[in-house]
């Protein structure tokens, strides 16, 4: 096996976890993510290289590019996630739930060698800015260059983040392994008394991306309650008076309820005119304490917006639009391509498209 960029740090706790994880799935190398543009470029470039990601029209959408999943891997499955407390009570009513010996002994068999000839990528990451007294740090393996892309986006990833932690075990352990992406062996686990996260047969969003759900929601919950604070499915948002004074709201509403429109919200012209402003601090997740003073603070513990869109448009959110235009990582989307005429759809080209098709998964608009 080869580490093919040394590794990053000297904490024990992080080296026996990578170790022990490149034992059980064989990696051929080990790559340790430090965060810098220079190395992403390099991923992007590979992930080009392999048709795993295609680069979009940089003059319309910079720097954005497409992702394909499998078509039975498209969205969180909650009736494959677990919560594996040492005590079922603990895991909650409506959460499935393991014994975590009987879970760990399932999660080990599925991710045995599932990373031979295959790259382990190394994500040392924080929820929260860095050098925030908020922040929690994690470190996910994965064999997924989407999933290094996409936490660059959701989190605050590399060298800063293991600077900051330095020799301590406070850090919450993420394995990712894509395996054959097996539907029927799928697992989503949290382990909240081992700060573990184990992810297996996935390749998409939130089931993969573990700082999103299964860290700053679930593990954070579990953290949460041992330390007085609370996180929680809300958002946040400011909103500024003309005089300057600017009140925050937090809101939960569950999943697709509309909670991204509602900290995206613009201001109906006439407040605008009068000078209001709304700021988005987030739109999903918030962790929420009670200050020294007796205040309530929150903080926004993702550094970017993933989200799926179903209906979103330029009347209901075109604030979520923009925020698409440039540096986004688009999945599953259809692809539209351009200036095909009527006369050169022959049927060898049709016959092309039809592959096009039928390799990607996705739909493929043609315009005629």
């Amino acid at each position: 096996m080869e580490e093919k960029i040394m590794k990053l740090t000297d904490n024990v706790h992080i080296l026996k976890w990578v170790d022990e994880m490149a034992a059980l799935t064989k990696p051929e190398k080990i790559v340790w993510i430090d965060g810098s543009e220079e190395q992403l470029e390099q991923l992007r470039a590979e992930a080009m290289g392999t048709g795993e990601l295609i680069k979009l029209n940089e003059e319309k959408l910079p720097g954005c590019y497409l992702h394909r999943s499998d078509v039975n891997d498209v969205a969180r499955v909650e009736d494959r996630t677990f919560i594996c407390s040492k005590r079922q009570e603990d895991a909650g009513p409506t959460n499935n739930w393991m014994d975590p010996e009987e879970m760990y002994k399932k999660l080990k068999a599925i991710a045995k060698d599932s990373m031979i000839g295959r790259t382990m990528y190394v994500i040392p990451f924080s929820m929260g800015a860095v050098n925030s007294p908020f922040a929690k740090i994690g470190i996910e393996t994965t064999d997924s260059i989407y999933v290094v892309l996409n936490m660059a986006i959701m989190t605050r990833i590399g060298q800063k983040v293991l600077d900051r932690l330095g020799d301590s075990e406070d850090v919450v352990r993420g394995f990712h392994a894509k395996c054959n992406v097996d539907e029927n062996e799928r697992y989503i686990v949290q382990f909240p008394e081992d700060n573990a996260i184990w992810s297996v047969n996935s390749a998409y969003g939130g089931n993969v991306l573990l700082g999103k759900k299964c860290f700053a929601l679930r593990i954070a919950s579990y953290q949460g309650k041992n330390e007085g604070w609370m996180a929680e499915h809300m958002l946040i948002l400011g909103v500024e008076k003309p005089n300057g004074e600017t009140k925050y709201v937090t809101a939960a509403f569950p999943s697709a309820c509309g909670k991204t429109n509602l900290a995206m919200l613009i201001p109906p012209e006439v407040y605008t005119k009068k000078g209001y402003r709304v700021y988005t601090v987030g739109d999903d997740i918030a962790w929420l304490r009670v200050g020294a003073d007796g205040r309530l603070y929150a903080i926004n513990p993702e550094a970017g917006f993933f989200g799926v869109a179903p209906g979103t448009n330029e009347k209901s959110n075109p604030n979520a639009l923009a925020s698409t235009r440039k540096n986004t990582i688009f999945t599953r989307p259809a692809l539209l391509i351009h200036r095909i005429h009527c006369h050169y759809l022959n049927a060898a080209l049709f016959n092309k498209i039809t592959q096009m098709v039928n390799d990607s998964k996705i739909l493929i608009i043609v315009a005629i």
